[in-house]
């Protein structure tokens, strides 16, 4: 049954702009009690930059040089954006440090049917997401591996990218944990190295105009970040999983803070390199930027097999991080009863259900993408999750608002709340344009996603009404 926001209980600690009101709320009863061994800082924070930074980082450079370099100032407020975002997901977590994130803070302002439309939307993302990245991973080994189109070969390559990171969470948040601190070193190894090597072979000449569109720069700066937006997609994470990280009310908002950072640094370091070392010209049409700037610095073409390698340690990496999200909303949700109990039940600290029921479903749409040749319908619904990422963003940011407007007649820093205020502001308004960059097509299938949610919340409800 859907339950409206009560009155909150008394908090243990003095409330204020950077902890508005309770620590918690009958929303919530006591938070389930966590099992196996927890992440620090250090592995909260890859988490984070790892399921940032996925495979499209390879891809960026190429996909925004035909608006020209006006495109790196869109970076520049994206990055501020996501930055604000993630110093929500700090502050909210300070209030609620239970594993859920988003779908935690939107239940306990709002109530149980706004919960679970963020648990919803955010565990649709998770999977779908998931299926994507296992199917552009098949394309950077086929670099290394040659499959020859076979279609066999190609779905269990794609089957064992999804599979083999599931097998790591099965086996306990240790291994996560460990697996994705590897990965994201890894990874980061060539990529820094493209982004910082990249700036000593720099050259202007090859930058190309500033307004490539000749529309004006403000039209060129929207519709470069239309493309930029959803490479932050994953601020969230330490959030999701702060039930699993050490000290959580701290190490939640540092991690998000630092690996959104960290990520921000990389993107725009490896961007800037590439549009300085491959001409503009030849950047508009590459299939494989980081591939085409290692050849400019180095000469030879060994860079293909290079960043193959690097796009394959940064996919494995992310997708051990989104196979660990795709089980936490629906664990959260169904310890208050509005998933299946199911998702609630925790292995060595991982909730198997979720994470087999999750990538048994990117399984799927795998499958169906390799044997039908579905790829517009497969890239529809990967445009779907677009949509869907930003619901638990715009409703947490909400709840931030909201409690700061319950907080904001009590006797607190002036300053403190104007800032906090700005803060929430700012990152709805980040939240919209998000939404907004998804486009008309992404909205209109992704409401219809959205709210197929709802026979699933009508069916929960009933059940706990006997």
């Amino acid at each position: 049954m859907q339950t409206s926001p009560a009155a909150p209980r008394q908090a243990t600690r003095p409330s204020g702009p950077e902890t508005p009101g309770p620590v918690g709320s009958p929303l919530d009863g006591p938070a389930p009690r966590t099992t196996g061994r927890r992440f620090g800082l250090l592995t909260a924070t890859a988490l984070v930059m790892g399921n940032i930074i996925g495979g499209g980082i390879f891809m960026i450079p190429a996909a925004v040089a035909p608006f020209g370099t006006v495109s790196l100032a869109a970076f520049g407020v994206l990055t501020v954006g996501a930055i604000a975002l993630a110093l929500v997901f700090g502050q909210l977590a300070r209030r609620n440090p239970r594993t859920g994130g988003p779908y935690v803070y939107a239940r306990e302002a709002f109530g149980d049917f706004a919960g679970f439309l963020s648990a919803w939307s955010y565990w649709i993302t998770t999977w779908v997401s998931n299926a994507a990245l296992a199917v552009a991973a098949v394309g950077y080994l086929d670099v290394l591996l040659p499959l020859h189109h076979s279609i066999p070969l190609e779905i269990t390559a794609a089957l064992a990218f999804q599979w083999l990171p599931a097998l790591a969470n099965l086996a306990g948040t240790r291994y996560v944990g460990a697996v994705q601190l590897v990965s994201t070193v890894l990874k980061f190894i060539p990529l820094l190295l493209v982004s910082v090597g990249g700036l000593f072979f720099f050259d202007p000449k090859n930058l190309g105009p500033f307004d490539a569109t000749g529309h004006g720069w403000a039209g060129g700066m929207t519709a470069a970040a239309a493309i930029l937006l959803f490479s932050y997609l994953g601020v969230e994470s330490a959030a999701m999983s702060a039930g699993k990280v050490r000290d959580p009310e701290r190490n939640v908002g540092r991690a998000s803070v630092l690996g959104t950072t960290g990520a921000a640094v990389v993107y725009l370091l490896g961007t800037i390199a590439v549009f300085g070392t491959v001409a503009h010209q030849q950047l508009v049409h590459s299939a494989a930027p980081f591939s085409d700037a290692v050849d400019a610095m180095f000469g030879g073409s060994w860079g293909g097999t290079a960043i193959a390698v690097a796009a394959l340690v940064s996919m494995t990496g992310a997708l051990n991080g989104w196979t660990l999200l795709s089980a936490q909303a629906p664990y959260a949700a169904a310890k208050d009863g509005l998933f299946p109990a199911a998702f609630g039940k925790e292995r060595r600290g991982v909730p198997t259900f979720g994470v087999l029921v999750s990538v048994a479903l990117a399984s799927a749409l795998t499958v169906v993408n390799f044997a039908s040749g579905a790829k517009g319908a497969f890239d529809m619904l990967v445009l779907v999750t677009t949509f869907t990422a930003t619901v638990p963003y715009l409703l947490s940011t909400a709840a931030q608002l909201y409690w700061l407007v319950r907080g904001a007649g009590e006797k607190v820093d002036r300053g403190r709340l104007v800032r906090d205020a700005v803060l929430g502001l700012g990152a709805f308004a980040f939240s919209l344009w998000l939404l907004a960059g998804a486009g008309y097509a992404a909205v209109y299938q992704g409401v219809l996603f959205l709210f197929a949610g709802i026979l699933v919340y009508v069916w929960m409800a009933g059940r706990r009404r006997d």
